[in-house]
């Protein structure tokens, strides 16, 4: 499956029943919903599906604590709502897409006795709503116990905890494997195709103007129904389509940096609900290292935000206050920054206060815009969005939604074992064996194949990403650039940045082969991986 299976179809002037903007999770759920439903559908992305956002999540699916605080303290329906939604989600997606999401103990450390029945409720509430969805019971640990579960803790001071649970999961892989399901159920989709206007008729929009950013070629996709689902940049196209429409976000960042595994146990995650100025912190076993991030973090819109020094010192500082190690800025591998589009209030202080909750605008022209939510809801945000396009324009379906039953591409046969079946028939180390497994699901076979016909080695030293995954990445999952490969097909930009560097020499040559790529295109690769591993 690549790109430039899609590219012809886009091209012919076809009027589509579904145009959707947007490539990352909510685009990509939305392209998903309504192909399955029978319609016709396009997606273009400027960039790599899920290269924003969508790939710089905390790597939860949740229900979200702190919003359900807030729900509880304020009597906020909306909050109540979304935490409750979101639980159920959780519980979807961990079925349908088994062998890129994990059920993960969290710890929260409890150093005040009065802390106790506080968080302890919380929790327990946040277990009832999650209903037939639930995935374990929140219970109280002793000093001990707490202590076992995450030795690293600072120990002085510290009374109990509380074990929770949520999901993890590889969002950058989700995204791009919701994207190749959608089109096995007929999308069109294509990344690194761009919108550079809105194609109106008597007033009315009736597709988009498209720019390729490969090959420099542009034309009109039409459609009878146009999605804006452009995440942080949703207001970007709403000026497009009306130069007067008032900005219905604000944004706030999610930073994270990757330290070594010794920083976290290999299952057991950490959440310091509130900090010294109220922010939520997770420590996070995540592709065997420790994954450390807060959100709220006021910030600015642009395409790939950079967490900033005092950003970084602000993770480092709470570390080492909550840790009986010492944590320095040369133990960091890699790091990220990713934007939370939020629903503007005009009343709200800060956006810790703003919902995570989802909006759906029509505009005088028809086009309707999602926006807000968060990764967790993508399924129930694509859900809305689609049957209000139906109900609106109207559009003729098959059926009603159905995605709560559509395995995620590589989770139909996943068997959460069958990494000693490939390491057996491939003779493959058992780390790279369990990667493959835990990343393609039921395709791992696959790309063990192309790994036996002389793809075998590693991509870099102490970590089990393969060359096979490079040529799997651009015949299967539509990659186009070694970036796309090292930063999301495979995820080792996020986890060693030095290492990804490392590789992407090699990477480029098994890419310039597969593709015939020139110099030229060789050296605007080697550019292109030099900037965006500086903002990772």
């Amino acid at each position: 499956m690549r790109r430039d299976d899609f590219l012809p179809r886009l091209k012919t002037g076809e009027i589509f029943d579904m145009l959707i903007i947007g490539g990352g999770a909510t685009g990509c759920g939305i392209a998903l919903d309504a192909a399955s439903r029978g319609l016709r559908v396009a997606l273009v992305e400027k960039n790599d599906f899920s290269e924003g956002t969508s790939s710089r999540s905390t790597k939860l699916l949740h229900g979200g604590v702190r919003y359900l605080e807030m729900a509880v303290k304020h009597l906020d329906k909306s909050q109540y709502h979304l935490v409750r939604d979101a639980l159920r989600e959780r519980g979807i997606l961990l079925r349908l897409a088994p062998h890129l999401s994990n059920t993960l103990p969290l710890v929260t450390p409890l150093y005040r006795w009065m802390e106790v029945p506080y968080i302890l409720s919380g929790l327990k509430l946040y277990d009832v709503l999650a209903g037939s969805s639930g995935i374990g019971n929140s219970r109280l640990l002793g000093r001990e116990k707490a202590l076992k579960r995450f030795p690293m803790l600072h120990a002085e001071g510290l009374k109990a905890g509380v074990l929770y649970y949520d999901g993890q999961f590889n969002d950058a892989r989700m995204a791009v494997c919701i994207a190749l399901t959608a089109a096995q159920h007929g999308a069109v989709i294509a990344n690194h195709v761009g919108v550079t206007g809105l194609v109106k008729e008597n007033g009315k929009t009736a597709g988009a103007a498209v720019s390729d950013s490969i090959s420099g070629e542009s034309w009109d996709v039409r459609a009878r129904t146009v999605i804006n689902a452009t995440g942080p940049f949703t207001d970007n196209l709403r000026l497009m389509d009306n130069p007067a429409s008032r900005p219905m976000l604000e944004v706030s960042s999610g930073i994270h940096i990757l330290l070594h595994r010794r920083f976290a146990p290999p299952d057991t995650g950490l959440l310091i609900p509130k900090t010294e100025d109220g922010r939520v912190l997770f420590v996070l076993p995540w592709e065997g290292h420790a994954l450390v991030g807060t959100t709220d973090e006021p910030a600015r819109i642009e395409e790939h935000p950079c967490p900033s020094g005092e950003e970084i010192a602000y993770l480092l500082r709470h570390i080492c206050r909550y840790f009986d190690l010492q944590v320095v800025e040369s133990d960091i591998k890699a790091i990220w920054s990713g934007l939370r589009p939020l629903i503007k209030d005009p009343k709200a202080s800060d956006t810790a206060k703003l919902t995570r909750d989802h909006c759906i605008e029509h505009s005088a022209s028809g086009l309707i815009t999602i926006a807000g939510g968060k990764w967790t809801t993508y399924r129930k945000m694509a859900k809305d969005v689609v049957d209000q396009a139906v109900r609106r324009f109207p559009l003729k379906t098959r059926s009603k939604c159905r995605t709560d039953r559509i395995f995620i591409t590589g989770g139909a046969g996943y068997d959460p074992q069958g990494d000693g079946a490939l390491a057996r028939e491939f003779d493959l180390n058992p780390q790279v064996a369990m990667h493959l497994n835990r990343s393609y699901g039921d395709r791992a076979v696959e790309v063990a194949k192309i790994a036996a016909s002389g793809y075998g080695d590693l991509l870099a030293v102490d970590h089990p990403y393969l060359e096979a995954e490079v040529l799997y990445a651009i015949r299967h999952e539509c990659a186009e650039h070694a970036i796309d490969v090292l930063a999301r097909r495979t995820v080792l930009a996020q986890v060693d940045r030095a290492a990804a560097q490392e590789a992407s020499g090699r990477v480029i040559d098994l890419m310039a082969r597969e593709s015939g790529w020139d110099e030229e295109r060789i050296d605007k690769e080697k550019e292109l991986v030099e900037q965006r591993l500086a903002a990772l």
